[in-house]
């Protein structure tokens, strides 16, 4: 049987920032990331034992600069090759953009936004460390002005599958792996990346989270909160580039491959809060911009 260029999982994703210090002091105290490598202007950091999950760019901007998914084998990433170029996606290299990448490629894809497919990084997890902080890097949840033609591509390109929607296209969860979502897509007029997320063990770590912010002086943005929509155990806290971190445990897993989409009524908010039916409205406001990146063809 051959390849149908399927992502099997988010990978991790690469953030630029004004103040790198800052971020990376963020990722290590406040999140529990292990730090793996600093250049001074990048720097690596991982939750499970990885090279990296997330990577911050020192830069002149606050900005999303890639999203990396990956695949199991190069016969797959040929295939997601394949069906980029006959939609004819600009290609932004021809080879991995991210060090540490050995087989990828990079393209950008509808409203923008920058996407390297590449065959996945050695893994384990890391949950017997002893450590504070999360598992793993688990998914990415972003705005676009069309929904439908977001998740169309996710769907037609990557292999997604649709799990959830929130109203009219307002908001759909896509899932890469039993969990319920790899990636959320949004309707806003803000275009960007609105939080990344990472799992943990238990709700214990979510309360261990927020005393952390408390004696910082801070608070959490959102949370905790039992969602509707993937059934999991949620916190948010804002990071030092503007964008919104999420710890989270407990998610639905759907390992019917073929389990019919569910729909949520926008206006019954027991799809974001099923504990009291509330949500901060001002965690909408939050928003990492897309790098705008020049662009020549391969």
């Amino acid at each position: 049987m051959g390849a149908f260029g399927t992502v099997t999982n988010v990978g991790y994703l690469t953030i630029r920032t004004r103040d790198l210090s800052a971020s990376i002091k963020e990722a290590e105290e406040t999140l529990g990331l292990r730090l793996v490598e600093n250049s001074g202007t990048k720097a690596f950091l991982a939750a499970a034992d990885t090279h990296h999950e997330v990577v911050y760019l020192q830069d002149e901007t606050d900005s999303i600069d890639h999203f990396a998914v990956s695949v199991d084998n190069l016969e797959e990433l040929a295939a997601i090759r394949a069906k980029v170029d006959e939609r004819q996606y600009p290609i932004v290299s021809a080879g991995p953009i991210e060090d540490y990448v050995e087989h990828g490629f990079a393209f950008v894809g509808p409203e923008g936004f920058t996407w390297q497919p590449y065959v996945a990084l050695p893994w384990r997890d890391t949950s017997l460390t002893g450590g504070y902080g999360p598992q793993r890097y688990g998914h990415i949840n972003y705005r676009v002005l069309d929904t439908v033609a977001q998740v169309k591509f996710l769907v037609e390109v990557f292999g997604l599958r649709v799990s959830d929607m929130v109203g009219d296209g307002e908001l759909y969860f896509l899932r890469c792996s039993p969990e319920h979502h790899g990636i959320a897509v949004g309707r806003s007029h803000l275009v960007g990346l609105h939080h990344h997320a990472w799992a943990t063990q238990s709700i214990a770590d979510l309360g261990r989270l927020g005393d952390r912010l408390a004696r910082q002086g801070r608070r959490l943005v959102h949370g905790p909160l039992r969602h509707g929509a993937g059934n999991n155990i949620a916190a948010y806290f804002q990071e030092p580039s503007g964008g919104i971190v999420e710890v989270y445990c407990d998610m639905e897993l759907i390992f019917d491959r073929d389990r019919p989409m569910r729909t949520w009524d926008i206006e019954d908010l027991y799809w974001v809060n099923q504990w009291d039916g509330l949500m901060n409205a001002a965690i909408l406001d939050f928003n990492t911009p897309v790098f705008e990146r020049e662009i020549a063809r391969v």
